[in-house]
């Protein structure tokens, strides 16, 4: 069943091949509402096409899948309504001449142009300004990024971000919008192990808060529903923790 929230994300021999080849193939597996998703694997395996995939973003040319119960590719520009993208490098990256504050006020501006009802935006000018206000402060709280500890608050370019205050801040960003999916690349990248385990500590809240999240990563910690990509001369394969799935 749907979750009025979270995104049920499944796929039946998904598979993608591109003017230079497979991408990757036979991809199967059911996640519900809220999970925690891990795509595993080596780099040049396939894990950020799949991910785009997945989120409505790149057409795959094999089997199916479902998004919050909108079939892909079929309808892949509906899928792109429910769903963002945190950082994805030559997709969705954080500018690094902005500021933190320069990067939140325009995502919340163009969330409140484009992304709500006529009614929203027939709202007075404060209101419409007091509910930007308040959707940034639920997804900075969400991403657990204060702005307070910033070198200069609000003001503190991207370029002077460590890696996991960039990744909370892309994460913050794509949870504007309310999201039912959010999709994060190479989340452990650059991460010493300490990092890694508060990367995946956020990502889970953001999952058991109810919005589902796909995660590329190297190596997926425990209690993750695991999908492996792998190089296309292998299979790839579905876990879980509690067994194969």
């Amino acid at each position: 069943m749907e979750s009025p929230h979270g995104a049920a994300v499944a796929a039946e021999d998904l598979g993608l091949e591109g003017p230079r080849g497979r991408v990757f193939r036979n991809v199967t597996f059911s996640a519900e509402p809220g999970a925690l998703v891990a795509i595993e694997g080596p780099s040049g395996s396939g894990r950020t096409c799949l991910l785009l995939a997945l989120t409505g973003r790149m057409r795959t040319t094999e089997g199916h899948a479902r998004t919050g119960g909108l079939r892909l590719p079929t309808q892949a520009a509906a899928v792109r309504g429910i769903t963002a993208l945190g950082p994805v490098p030559g997709v969705s990256e954080l500018d690094p001449a902005f500021t933190v504050a320069e990067h939140l006020n325009e995502r919340a501006l163009l969330q409140g142009r484009y992304g709500a009802s006529l009614r929203t935006l027939l709202r007075p000018r404060a209101e419409r300004r007091a509910a930007a206000g308040a959707r940034i402060d639920r997804a900075l709280e969400a991403a657990g990024l204060d702005l307070a500890t910033l070198p200069k608050s609000g003001r503190t370019s991207v370029r002077d971000l460590e890696r996991l205050e960039a990744l909370r801040l892309s994460v913050a960003l794509a949870l504007i919008g309310e999201p039912r999916l959010l999709a994060v690349d190479d989340t452990d990248l650059k991460l010493s192990d300490a990092e890694r385990d508060r990367a995946w500590a956020l990502l889970r809240s953001v999952a058991d808060s109810g919005t589902t999240v796909l995660a590329v990563c190297s190596e997926a910690p425990e209690g993750t529903l695991v999908v492996r990509t792998a190089p296309v001369t292998e299979e790839p394969t579905t876990d879980e923790e509690t067994g194969d799935a």
